[in-house]
């Protein structure tokens, strides 16, 4: 039995997308965002609402196909898709959009989009190492910053970014704790509670009473635990699922992992605990402890991404795990390619079983993904048992 408060966190989708069209007409700005590296504190000093607009179902696909290449990443298709049929009230109702160049799907898809509405490209370092990297990063979040002041006619002010770093490190730090309560054994939250969980905080248009639900989350589930009421049992395979980002629609392998008896009690994806892991610097100058936060983030497209095994060691550490599942969307090249390192990794240095999963947001390979997930949590089992 899920805790209660799950219900009221399942219903924000719903609940944001009245709010956000009532705040719109009220003349509220809103700032359309797509990955882990916005920031979206200098949004949130604009005075604006920041939302996240990462299409994660396969719905809209179809219709973005017209334009995108079919052999394409689903995310990419799916944003875009949500962009030009207008189905995604967060889309319809931002003023701005900050997109960012991570991939080169993306980067491209971001020409057609910004065909759409007012875009800011944000040039992202491809290393986060040395001097030059968080220099050019800084100028980033500078060049952003301007651009906002002059689209939305505000003026962002160093008060107004340190009142925003506050509210997103503790908005970071409710996520954090929610997580962290998987690390318990036996896990209290499903991986599928925890994913919605931590997806559903993009839609926030009201952060402060954001904070207040998981708030009330992790109190209930801290009393379950007394109560001795869990997910699962002590028996099932603890996973930690690595790779590309998961929202409600494209959550199939978590589904998949638990119905066959696994327990996913740890999220490493940008959907999940990588944003989280690293909080700004509330005492630095923003920009400079924006620029910081923001480029440790241990994604595939920054090269080399060592921080990436180092998130995975600890997570795999502290959260007890059995074993570890790689998700890569098809046409990934970054994550299928950092597959190799993060196999490596996992088996050599941490002695786990690894599976990398290659798929995309379709039905069409969910008895091959349940095969594959069987098998390898036999696997587990027989390791275990041994």
């Amino acid at each position: 039995m899920r805790p209660k408060v799950m219900e009221e966190v399942e219903a924000l989708r719903g609940v944001n997308s009245v709010k956000i069209k009532e705040a719109h007409e009220a003349g509220k700005k809103v700032v359309g965002m797509y990955c882990v590296f916005s920031p979206q504190e200098i949004a949130l000093a604009a005075d604006a609402i920041s939302v996240t607009l990462c299409g994660t179902t396969q719905e809209p696909i179809e219709e973005a196909e017209k334009k995108l290449p079919r052999n394409l990443c689903p995310l990419i298709k799916s944003s875009y898709g949500f962009a030009i049929t207008d189905k995604c009230p967060y889309f319809y109702f931002s003023d701005v959009l900050l997109a960012e160049t991570t991939c080169d799907g993306k980067k491209k898809m971001y020409e057609l989009m910004a065909e759409l509405k007012p875009m800011h490209v944000m040039n992202l370092p491809q290393t986060a190492e040395g001097e030059l990297a968080l220099t050019m990063w800084e100028n980033e979040m500078v060049r952003f910053k301007n651009f906002l002041e002059k689209e939305l006619g505000v003026e962002i002010t160093e008060e107004k970014l340190r009142n925003a770093i506050k509210l997103m490190n503790r908005e970071r730090d409710a996520m954090k704790r929610l997580h962290k309560l998987n690390a318990y054994k036996p896990a209290p939250l499903t991986g599928m509670d925890m994913m919605l969980a931590q997806w559903l905080k993009g839609f926030n248009v009201d952060k402060e009473a954001g904070i207040e639900l998981i708030e009330r989350l992790i109190e209930e589930v801290e009393e379950r635990i007394k109560e001795g009421k869990f997910a699962f049992d002590e028996k099932a395979p603890r996973i930690l699922l690595t790779g590309c980002p998961v929202g409600s629609g494209s959550e199939k392998v978590i589904r998949i992992l638990e119905e066959s008896g696994a327990s996913v009690v740890a999220l490493e994806n940008c959907t999940g605990y990588k944003g989280l892991d690293i909080m700004v610097d509330e005492e630095k100058d923003p920009i400079t402890a924006l620029a910081e936060k923001y480029l440790k983030t241990p994604c595939s497209c920054m090269t080399p991404n060592n921080s990436r095994m180092d998130l995975i060691k600890r997570l795999a550490e502290e959260y007890e795990v059995d074993g570890v599942v790689d998700l890569t969307w098809q046409a990934c090249h970054t994550y299928n390619i950092e597959s190799y390192f993060v196999r490596n990794f996992v088996k050599d240095e941490l002695n786990l079983p690894f599976l990398q999963i290659e798929t995309d947001y379709s039905d069409s390979d969910l008895g091959q993904i349940k095969v594959r997930v069987e098998a390898f949590l036999e696997t587990i089992s027989s390791t275990v048992n041994a």
